[in-house]
C-alpha cells in the first residue's frame, strides 16, 4: 500500500501545484496560498467535527504545528528564488528537497533499502530533475539564489517528515491535518498583511470578483494539498519512508503533463525524465 498513497500523493501534489500555477496568473500568488488553505481549514474542521478527531489531541500535534509553520515560510523562499531565477534550477532543485530530507531521516531510523530499490531511487530521482525542465548553461546562479532554493528545499522535506510524524490514526490525521492548515493560514495571513503593507496587490486587479469567481477552483488547489499530506502520511506509516519519500516526490511529473492541456509542449528533457521516473517507480514497487 505504500507504493499506492504515495503515488497517489504524487497525483495530488502535481495537480494542486498545477491549479495553484494557473491561478497565479491572475490572483496574487500569497492570496492564492492564503485563501486556498482557509477554504481547506473549513472543510476540515467540519472533519474533525464529525469524527470526533479531539479526543486525539496530545503531544504529537507540535509535529502539526511545525509543518504549519515551516511549510509557508519554506514557499515564501521558493516563490522567491523563482523570481530571482533561473527557474530550470529553483524548481529541481526544490523538488529534490522531498526526497531528500524524509530518505535521510529514514536512513537514520535504521531502514535499509535493498539493491532494487536503490536503484529506483536513483532513477526516479534523476527522473524527477529532469521532468522539472532543468536549465543547462546560461548565467550562473546568484548565491542568494541558491541559499532560498536550498531553505526552500529543506522546508519542503522538512513537512513531509513531520507530518508523518504527527499522527497513527485516521482521525488523529484529520486534527492534525486541521491545525497545520491553521497555522499555515496564520502564517501565509501574516505574511500577506506585510506584503501588502509594502504596496505589494493583495486583489487582483479585476477587484474581488475574480476571486469570488475562482473559489471552486481555490478549494480544489486547497483540499488537494491537504490530501496530498494525508496520502503521505499513510503511506511513510505502511512502509518504507525512503520508498514513499521518492514516490511521492514524482509531482513535477504530473504537473508537467497537466500543462500539456493548456498547450504546453514538453520539452524532450522533461518527456525523457517522465520515462525515467515511470521505471523508477516500477522498479521501486517491484523492491
Amino acid at each position: 500500500m505504500t507504493a499506492v498513497f504515495a503515488l497517489a500523493t504524487a497525483l495530488l501534489w502535481g495537480l494542486a501545484d498545477f491549479g495553484g500555477g494557473v491561478l497565479t496568473r491572475r490572483i496574487p500568488a500569497l492570496t492564492v496560498v492564503v485563501v486556498s488553505q482557509l477554504l481547506a481549514v473549513v472543510v476540515l474542521g467540519a472533519v474533525v467535527v464529525a469524527t470526533g478527531g479531539w479526543s486525539e489531541a496530545g503531544p504529537r500535534l507540535w509535529y502539526a504545528v511545525a509543518a504549519g509553520v515551516v511549510g509557508p515560510a519554506a514557499m515564501l523562499c521558493f516563490y522567491r528564488a523563482l523570481a530571482l531565477g533561473p527557474m530550470g534550477v529553483v524548481s529541481p532543485l526544490g523538488a529534490l528537497g522531498g526526497v531528500a530530507v524524509p530518505v535521510g531521516v529514514g536512513l537514520v531510523i535504521g531502514e535499509r533499502p535493498g539493491l532494487l530499490q536503490i536503484a529506483g531511487i536513483a532513477v526516479a530521482v534523476a527522473g524527477v530533475v529532469l521532468a522539472s525542465g532543468p536549465g543547462f548553461g546560461g548565467a550562473p546562479v546568484q548565491r542568494q539564489t541558491l541559499v532560498l532554493t536550498l531553505v526552500a528545499a529543506f522546508g519542503f522535506g522538512s513537512v513531509m517528515a513531520l507530518i508523518a510524524e504527527a499522527s497513527h490514526t485516521l482521525t488523529g490525521l484529520f486534527l492534525a491535518l486541521f491545525v497545520q492548515r491553521v497555522c499555515n493560514v496564520v502564517v501565509g495571513g501574516a505574511a500577506l498583511f506585510a506584503s501588502a503593507r509594502r504596496g505589494n496587490p493583495a486583489l487582483p486587479v479585476e477587484g474581488r470578483g475574480v476571486i469570488r469567481a475562482a473559489l471552486p477552483a481555490l478549494a480544489f488547489v486547497g483540499l488537494a494539498d491537504v490530501a496530498a499530506n494525508g496520502t503521505y502520511s499513510l503511506a511513510a506509516q505502511s512502509g518504507p519512508v525512503t520508498v514513499a519519500a521518492v514516490l511521492a516526490s514524482l509531482y513535477p511529473v504530473v504537473t508537467a503533463l497537466a500543462a500539456r492541456g493548456l498547450g504546453e509542449r514538453l520539452r524532450t528533457v522533461q518527456a525523457a525524465g517522465a520515462g525515467l521516473a515511470l521505471v523508477g517507480t516500477v522498479l521501486l514497487a517491484s523492491g
